[in-house]
């Protein structure tokens, strides 16, 4: 399509992108139109990739107003913005760092949304909602080919999760193999193939990936699943927790009812773990004292991955995680697990 060209302004300013990954690439992500949902500190990390790798669109969709405490970790939204909504008040700065992006506000509750929203879009990422959404929106979204991402951040931990479909395309730069020389005094050696690191070739590869639904929802009385059981990180189980205190409150936990919130998350873990078929001791009691939340540093890695992951779906462009990271601030690491495929 002619709107999919890179015009000589915008070679220039993706010019180091180009080389790293190709100008097809490049013409795909510019091609692309995404909706991020959630102006805190992980979807400010998330537009600020985006608009610098060059999509051709971003949305940004909030209905929530800015507070003291909600910009801590927002480096879009000026210090004298409290009481504005926080998709507009972050407009400003996110549209300066690239001119060539359209980004635009929303202020609507995502909730409120019909399903004919979403359609517009090449790539949703969710921040900052409920299980039940994310799951609705995955679902949504994959009926449309429509790829679907999901993160959030608590105090020390985060994490991402991708629904690529079905079906996800991609190239992958490997080393060339060079055949071994046929001659006959060159031995058996020569013969062999070898691989030349001077040289490289682009590989299409093709994968799928299982829906939202389906990894939070695994039956862990599964004889597979148990055996399974020791790979999978414990920040997978505090993910579930958390999801289901934001179910049921609302909200997420709070510093300034750090002792009431503690009490119920350590109830909830026990529900929750309880209810999988697995033992409370899976997640120890001092889970509660680093989940309170968001921190920048933490932000700023989730949202790299996150962002990274979303700019490789668009650009088909080498390997997606498939399909949880999680980051775990105190241990200083990312752990990629994969649930299975569709």
């Amino acid at each position: 399509m002619e709107e999919n060209l890179i015009s000589e302004e915008e070679a220039a300013q993706y010019d180091r992108q180009i080389r790293l990954w190709g100008l097809d690439a490049q013409k795909r992500l510019r091609g692309s139109r995404v909706l991020l949902v959630g102006l805190r500190g992980l979807g400010a990390e998330v537009a600020k990739n985006l608009i610098l790798a060059g999509v051709k669109g971003l949305t940004l969709l909030d209905h929530e107003q800015v507070t003291e405490k909600s910009r801590r970790a927002q480096f879009l939204i000026p210090v004298d913005a409290d009481g504005q909504n926080q998709a507009q008040a972050s407009l400003e700065r996110a549209q300066l760092l690239n001119p060539m992006v359209e980004v635009k506000a929303d202020i609507d509750a995502v909730e409120s949304k019909l399903d004919d929203f979403f359609f517009q879009f090449d790539a949703v990422c969710l921040t900052r909602c409920s299980k039940d959404l994310m799951v609705r929106v995955d679902q949504l979204c994959a009926s449309r080919n429509i790829k679907v991402f999901c993160g959030d951040v608590y105090g020390y931990h985060g994490y991402m999760f991708s629904d690529l479909g079905q079906e996800h395309h991609y190239v992958e730069e490997k080393p060339k193999v060079v055949k071994g020389s046929n001659e006959a005094n060159d031995g058996p050696e020569a013969k062999k193939p070898k691989v030349d690191p001077n040289e490289t070739t682009m590989v299409k590869k093709t994968v799928s990936f299982c829906s939202l639904k389906a990894a939070l929802e695994v039956d862990w009385t599964n004889e597979k699943a148990k055996n399974s059981l020791k790979r999978i990180p414990v920040d997978y189980f505090l993910l579930q927790v958390l999801l289901k205190f934001r179910t049921d409150k609302g909200r997420d936990p709070q510093p300034d009812s750090f002792a009431e919130d503690s009490q119920l998350l350590l109830q909830i873990r026990d529900d929750v773990l309880e209810t999988m078929g697995l033992s409370s001791e899976l997640l120890p009691n001092t889970f509660v004292s680093y989940c309170f939340s968001e921190m920048a540093p933490v932000c700023a890695v989730v949202g790299g991955v996150l962002g990274q992951e979303i700019v490789k779906a668009l650009s088909q462009r080498d390997a997606p995680h498939r399909n949880f990271f999680f980051f775990d601030g105190l241990k200083g690491s990312g752990v990629v697990d994969y649930f299975g495929s569709k």
